[in-house]
């Protein structure tokens, strides 16, 4: 089994609310789960209203099928023209 998570910091520029970015993390995190299958959170930067760290993570039976689809996300993250993308780091989960 092979567990890799994506830490993804952004800014939203446009945002002047909690409720505008959170309507923008909202639209990423649910097209990311439906397109990919892949979990989401936000993270990090709750109270923030224009900053955000948004988690995504994948289980699958392979390294390279779980770096396949988290190169998907992230392509489709720094894709997006309502967002900067500050940051992203990977992460290997290992089993205990």
């Amino acid at each position: 089994m092979f567990v890799l998570a994506l830490a993804v910091d952004i800014h939203v520029p446009t945002s002047q609310s909690l409720k505008a970015k959170r309507q923008v993390v909202r639209s990423v995190l649910q097209a990311a789960q439906h397109r990919f299958g892949v979990s989401v959170a936000e993270v990090g930067g709750q109270d923030t209203w224009q900053r955000a760290e948004l988690g995504f993570a994948v289980v699958a039976s392979s390294a390279g099928q779980a770096e396949a689809v988290i190169d998907e996300v992230e392509r489709f993250v720094w894709s997006r023209p309502d967002l900067d993308v500050l940051s992203s780091e990977r992460t290997w989960l290992e089993e205990p």
